[in-house]
């Protein structure tokens, strides 16, 4: 009997182990998370427009990639994962070239710069994007804008590569903030 006891208290853990990791794996829905604090009025074009409303909050982690053409770095892409804590817990998607966002549920939203400032020099700019296609009716199925703030790193390196075609992956991180209209 102690035995059967045992095995139903470890499952029962397993089970809370699993449900938490999945809790976890959900990124922040509006109400939980407020609009980034963006300085003003340096940051005023990041905003996202009127009836727009935060839907998803997440946390990225990657780099930068640039590529020597033999007089200076040109920007490839970013290559990201993206999180749902600033602990880098609970991966949610990815962030790749396009720019696109892609969700474990399988959603993707692409976006496209509207604007963008610099509070940071030592940092790549904060950004506002408009979506230009999404796919998928999960968690990027009806992003409307996208914001990049309070980036880290990123920049394209300062000193000249060697050899044409020469890629260079500078870490960075982020926090994408994603909008979705008010009907």
């Amino acid at each position: 009997m102690r035995y059967l006891k045992m095995k139903h208290f470890v499952g029962v853990l397993t089970l809370l182990a699993v449900t938490g990791m999945t809790l976890a794996s959900i990124p922040a829905r509006a109400g939980n998370k407020h609009e980034p604090d963006l300085p003003s009025p340096l940051c005023d074009l990041v905003q996202a427009p009127e009836g727009n409303k935060v839907a998803f909050h997440v946390y990225a982690r990657g780099a930068q990639i640039y590529k020597w053409n033999g007089t200076n770095w040109s920007f490839v892409g970013p290559m990201a994962t993206l999180f749902a804590d600033p602990g880098y817990h609970g991966q949610v998607g990815i962030h790749y070239a396009g720019p696109t966002w892609e969700s474990n549920d399988g959603s993707k939203v692409v976006g496209a710069k509207v604007a963008d400032c610099s509070p940071d020099p030592t940092a790549i700019p904060w950004l506002r994007l408009q979506s230009v296609s999404t796919q998928g009716p999960g968690i990027f199925g009806c992003v409307s804008f996208i914001q990049r703030v309070n980036t880290e790193g990123g920049l394209a390196p300062a000193i000249p590569g060697t050899t044409i075609g020469e890629t260079a992956e500078v870490p960075y991180t982020a926090e994408y903030f994603f909008y979705r209209a008010q009907h």
